[in-house]
């Protein structure tokens, strides 16, 4: 049986109007802090498809207005499945910028499991957007996506995760952890034992638990702007870690 859903988040930023509509609306200010392939058009009528891990999720876009406001809609399953996004942006005085995401539609059987999941997953994202406008504004990242599933657990997935990184699993914003390459990061957002966001001089990491319906998995959302290609080095780490 499917059932309707809204969920809403808003978050204040320290950039222009204009860095933040950047940010949502296009391609490449979107793979800066959300995860895979995002092509967005730039009229209602054009398309907004993610590409991850070799699936397209395709969308159209139903409202485009330069600086303020962008939706999409995904296309509907037989049996009335849908989503769609509404980013809402709103200047404020001191250069701060106000964003408010509405994600609505229509979810399957187990809609209170995929309604939880997003609700836990979208603070790490808008995070990461505030760490990307904050630090690496402007720049395109080496984009780096996996998805593990059959990972564990959230507390297996964390246990494994924050020893890979030098860090006990009670680690907390602004402690500092060490990536498998060697170099130095500071943990951004911890929200145990489920999320977690590492920002190092060339990127920003994001090691997530997803329980669904279909199991337990670990994805892993990076972002380098060094231009690095790190895809093979954490596709290796993930399968070393998660057998």
């Amino acid at each position: 049986m499917t059932h309707p859903f809204e969920l809403t988040q808003e978050i204040e930023l320290a950039a222009t109007p204009e860095q933040v509509w950047d940010a949502i609306a296009t391609g490449p200010g979107v793979d800066s802090w959300f995860m895979g392939r995002t092509e967005l058009g730039t009229s209602a009528g054009g398309s907004a498809h993610l590409t991850m891990t070799g699936h397209t999720q395709r969308a159209t876009i139903t409202a485009y207005e330069p600086g303020t406001r962008l939706a999409t809609r995904g296309a509907e399953a037989p049996d009335g499945r849908f989503m769609a996004m509404e980013y809402l942006v709103e200047g404020r005085g001191g250069g701060t910028t106000v964003l408010r995401l509405v994600q609505n539609g229509i979810l399957g059987d187990d809609w209170e499991t995929e309604f939880e999941a997003m609700k836990a997953g979208w603070p790490i994202y808008l995070e990461t957007l505030k760490q990307y406008l904050t630090h690496f504004t402007g720049r395109t990242p080496s984009v780096t996506t996996t998805f593990r599933p059959g990972a564990g657990g959230p507390d297996t997935v964390w246990k494994i995760v924050t020893e890979s990184l030098g860090v006990t699993p009670d680690v907390g914003e602004g402690d500092r952890v060490r990536l498998p390459d060697g170099s130095s990061g500071v943990v951004y957002y911890a929200n145990l034992p489920v999320n977690l966001g590492v920002r190092t001089d060339e990127g920003l990491y994001r090691f997530i638990h997803s329980g669904t319906a279909r199991g337990d998995a670990l994805v892993l959302g990076h972002q380098n702007f060094a231009g690095r290609d790190e895809q093979a080095a954490w596709d290796a780490w993930t399968a070393e870690n998660f057998a």
